[in-house]
């Protein structure tokens, strides 16, 4: 690990700071480029998004693809704690957070709709920031992919009967254009680039090459998710400043999600004892949210300047910081996870890493 990832977590905070001050010094320029966008996808982030996302798809084999029959388990409690535990276990913590406990320190009118905005947050899986979370954890790709691949299409059936249910709503308007535009700029398009360079190199050069390239990409793909984050808190930076209180109280029922899903997902993968290079990204995908997805369903179904719109901002703000927390906590108790009965019984499974 270079000196630059082992302090990555000192490089997350002054980003933060960097990002509210920009934000607030240079908010025209930061609210030209956030307008920069279709159907809630805005594309500078999704330009520094190829650049996390490209380096750990690059690996990816799709010859080998065939081989994650073989991680079935992590397969199965990934979808178990997406779809059945996440949405509901968000919508318990901001009935019991938002509209009991921090009640009385928030504006009444809009309780309802802060509970809203966290239950349709935890109702989008993640789509593009996984890859990183994945990479950052030395994740299997072909797992991490294949499982992106069949949340996103469990989402186009999933995702508006559970937030109805949740919400109490008869039916609900899904942003099919935010759905069908993350997708393609998020999954298709950085895919079909990736496969691309790695064929080419390897044409060119062989694996050798292709290890070279694999370590240049890796600082481009931090110094991108660093400059994300800038963007992600200059965008709204005029809001943390205005509001502090509703924002912190906002992030604790999401923080409390986050570590609970990712904590439930990783000691499942653990019991039945899956390779700790599947039950990372199955932990991190588990917990993390397809936030663009969030923000355009709460403001199509609540408006732009409701709770719910905040809550799922609130949600954004803190994706990268907390998610490079769980991502040092399922790489520092990896040996803690190898010790398991389950783990060291089982035979090596096929792509796993050494």
């Amino acid at each position: 690990m270079s000196t630059f990832e082992r302090y990555l977590t000192v490089w997350v905070f002054l980003c933060i700071v960097l990002g509210i001050a920009l934000g607030n010094f240079f908010s025209p320029l930061f609210h030209m480029i956030g307008a920069m966008e279709i159907a809630n996808v805005n594309f500078p982030v999704a330009i520094l998004i190829w650049l996390m996302i490209i380096p750990m798809l690059v690996k990816i084999d799709f010859a080998a693809l065939g081989q994650v029959k073989e991680h079935w388990r992590g397969i199965g409690v990934t979808l178990f704690v997406n779809w059945a535990v996440k949405p509901f276990s968000m919508a318990m913590l901001g009935w019991l957070f938002i509209g009991y406990l921090f009640r009385p320190l928030l504006p009444e009118a809009q309780i309802d709709s802060y509970i809203a905005g966290l239950i349709i947050l935890a109702a989008a899986p993640c789509t593009a920031m996984v890859f990183v979370w994945s990479n950052l954890s030395d994740g299997e790709p072909h797992f991490t992919l294949s499982q992106v691949a069949l949340n996103d299409m469990i989402m186009v059936v999933a995702f508006a009967p559970i937030v109805a249910l949740l919400l109490g709503l008869s039916a609900i308007t899904v942003p099919w254009q935010t759905l069908a535009l993350s997708v393609a700029l998020y999954i298709v398009v950085p895919v079909i680039i990736a496969q691309i360079v790695r064929r080419s190199i390897i044409v060119s050069g062989g694996l050798p090459a292709l290890q070279r390239l694999l370590s240049t990409l890796q600082p481009v793909s931090l110094v991108a998710l660093l400059t994300t984050l800038v963007l992600l808190f200059g965008f709204q930076g005029d809001q943390i400043l205005a509001q502090p209180t509703t924002i912190v109280l906002l992030a604790v029922p999401i923080l409390i999600q986050v570590y609970f899903n990712s904590g439930l997902a990783y000691l499942l993968n653990r019991a039945c004892g899956e390779a700790h290079c599947v039950a990372a990204p199955s932990a991190l995908i588990g917990a993390s949210n397809f936030f663009e997805l969030a923000v355009a369903a709460a403001i199509s179904l609540f408006g732009l300047q409701s709770g719910a719109a905040l809550a799922t901002v609130v949600g954004v703000l803190i994706e990268v910081p907390v998610m490079l927390s769980v991502v040092k906590i399922v790489n520092s108790t990896k040996a803690w996870y190898e010790r398991g009965r389950a783990v060291r019984g089982g035979k090596p499974l096929v792509g796993q890493h050494r």
